[in-house]
């Protein structure tokens, strides 16, 4: 199994800045290097939101609700971070980091599931 650990939650200020880490365990890290990673979070009372991902083309993709503002970017290998600027309280949330190992198509095209296998426990963010 992947273990995925989150730091960097805390409080903050409306117009602050965090960065959230994920850091990857269980494999080797070529293998962790290889992982589809993303950020969801959740807030009280509300349903789970994808808000920012690595695409199988490792592209970064983002939610509407946090383009512009959220940044997603791998470390190294095994190291997954989100920097998030201009934060708002509607941000305040429960963020957690999700894996999942990608397949190969017939010509080595790299293709990430719909659904992640590996979750964080989360750490929580939040902005006033």
């Amino acid at each position: 199994h992947v273990q995925l650990v989150e730091s960097g939650g805390g409080s903050v200020q409306a117009g602050g800045s965090l960065r959230l880490s994920c850091a990857a365990s269980g494999y080797a890290l070529r293998d962790l290097a290889d992982t589809c990673m993303g950020w969801f979070r959740q807030a009280p009372g509300k349903e789970r939101e994808a808000i920012a991902h690595l695409d199988s083309d490792r592209r970064p993709q983002y939610a509407d609700s946090v383009k512009g503002r959220f940044t997603i970017y791998k470390d190294n290998a095994e190291t997954l971070s989100l920097q998030m600027d201009s934060l708002k309280p509607e941000d305040t949330a429960m963020y957690t980091c999700a894996a999942a190992f990608p397949t190969y198509r017939y010509g080595g095209y790299r293709a990430c599931p719909p659904d992640y296998t590996y979750w964080g426990q989360g750490t929580q963010v939040t902005v006033s």
